[in-house]
C-alpha cells in the first residue's frame, strides 16, 4: 500500500522512528504509535492492515516479526571478518585448524585443541587442553572453555561465558571437618546451532556428561549445573538455574529467574513461568507457576482466596474483640 519507491536506511520502533526508519505493527496495543509515527515505512499484521494513520507507505505482511528477519540483514550487514592469528596469541602444541579461523588478541590455546572451519575466537579467549570447536562458530571476547569441551557447528558463545568448569559437588563433612570435593571428570557437550549468553555458566558432568541440544537458546547470566541434559530447541531465558542431574526434554521452555531443583524432570514442551521455581517434575506440555510450582490458573485462585481470607480474618477479629467494660454504679 502506497508508494513504491519509499526508501528507507535503518529500522526503529514506531514512537521513536524518523523518516527514512522502517518499523513494524504486530499488536492493536501499539495501534496508537501508529497513528502518530514518522517512520517512512511499516510492516503490519493484515488484521491491523487497515488502521488510521500512519506512513502512505505499509507493506501488509502475515507476520512482521518474521519479515524482520529478512530485512535486518539488508539494512545491517554483519561485518565481514578478517582470518588470521593475532602474533599474541598462544597457541599450544598439536592444536590445529582449518583455514579460513580467526584467532584474536591474547587468547590462548591449549594442547590438541581443535577448530573447524570458519571458527572466530575473540580477544582473550581461553581454550583449555583437547577443546574441540566446530564449523562456523564463533566465540566472543573473554569466553573460558575448559578442558572436557566440545562444541558442534554454528555456535555462538557470548563474552564472558563459562563452559564446562568442575560442578558444586562436595561430601558434606561432619562437625569439624572439611568437606570433600568430588572430582569432575564428566564433559560439556554443547550441540549444533546453540547461542548462549554473556557470563552464563555451563558446569561439566562430575561422573556423566553435561549436554545442551542442538537448536537450544540460553540467555545471558543462566547456570546449567552439572549432568543436567537439555535437549533440542529450549528457550532458557536471564537468570534462571538448572540444578544438578536434571534433565529438560526437547522444546522446553524456562522463562527469567526461574529455578529448576535437583534431579527434576520436565517433559516436552514443558513450561516454567517468570520467577517460578520447581521441585518435581513437570509433564510434557504443562505450564506451571510459582514457587513450589503449579498449574497456573490453580495458582491464581490460591491467591484470589488468601486475598479474601484477610477480608474474612479482618471480620473475625471484630467478632470476637472484647466488649468494652460498663461504669461502675455510683
Amino acid at each position: 500500500m502506497g508508494p513504491g519507491s519509499t526508501t528507507v536506511a535503518g529500522i526503529a520502533p514506531l514512537e521513536r522512528a524518523g523518516p527514512g526508519d522502517l518499523s513494524f505493527l504486530a499488536s492493536p496495543r501499539y495501534v496508537r504509535y501508529f497513528e502518530r509515527t514518522s517512520a517512512s515505512v511499516v510492516l503490519v499484521a493484515p488484521a491491523l492492515a487497515a488502521s488510521p494513520g500512519g506512513p502512505d507507505t505499509r507493506v501488509v505482511v502475515a507476520d512482521p516479526y518474521v519479515a524482520l528477519l529478512v530485512v535486518l540483514p539488508v539494512l545491517y550487514p554483519q561485518a565481514v571478518w578478517e582470518p588470521g592469528v593475532h602474533p599474541t596469541a598462544v597457541i599450544g602444541r598439536g592444536a590445529t585448524w582449518q583455514e579460513p579461523v580467526a584467532i584474536g588478541p591474547n587468547a590462548v590455546l591449549g594442547r590438541e585443541v581443535q577448530l573447524g572451519k570458519n571458527v572466530r575466537i575473540g580477544a582473550g579467549c581461553v581454550l583449555g587442553d583437547g577443546v574441540a570447536v566446530g564449523d562456523d562458530t564463533q566465540l566472543y571476547p573473554g569466553v573460558t572453555l575448559y578442558s572436557g569441551t566440545a562444541l558442534g557447528k554454528r555456535v555462538i558463545v557470548h563474552a564472558g561465558a563459562v563452559l564446562g568448569s568442575d560442578g558444586f559437588g562436595y561430601i558434606p563433612g561432619k562437625a569439624g571437618e572439611e568437606h570433600r570435593k568430588i572430582p569432575h571428570v564428566g564433559r560439556c557437550l554443547i550441540g549444533d546451532d546453540i547461542e548462549i549468553g554473556a557470563n552464563t555458566c555451563v558446569d561439566r558432568g562430575s561422573v556423566d556428561d553435561t549436554v545442551i541440544g542442538s537448536g537450544t537458546k540460553i540467555d545471558n547470566l543462566v547456570h546449567i549445573a552439572h549432568n543436567v541434559r537439555i535437549g533440542a530447541r529450549c528457550l532458557i531465558m536471564a537468570q534462571s538455574g538448572v540444578a544438578g542431574s536434571s534433565q529438560l526434554e526437547d522444546d522446553v521452555i524456562i522463562a527469567g529467574q526461574a529455578g529448576v531443583s535437583d534431579h527434576v524432570n520436565i517433559g516436552r514442551g514443558g513450561r516454567l513461568l517468570v520467577q517460578s521455581g520447581t521441585f518435581t517434575d513437570i509433564p510434557a506440555g504443562a505450564t506451571r507457576f510459582g514457587t513450589p510450582a503449579r498449574p497456573r490458573l490453580e495458582l491464581l485462585r490460591g491467591q484470589v482466596a488468601l486475598y479474601r481470607l484477610a477480608k474474612i480474618v479482618d471480620k473475625l477479629e471484630a467478632l470476637v474483640q472484647p466488649k468494652p467494660e460498663a461504669p461502675p454504679a455510683s
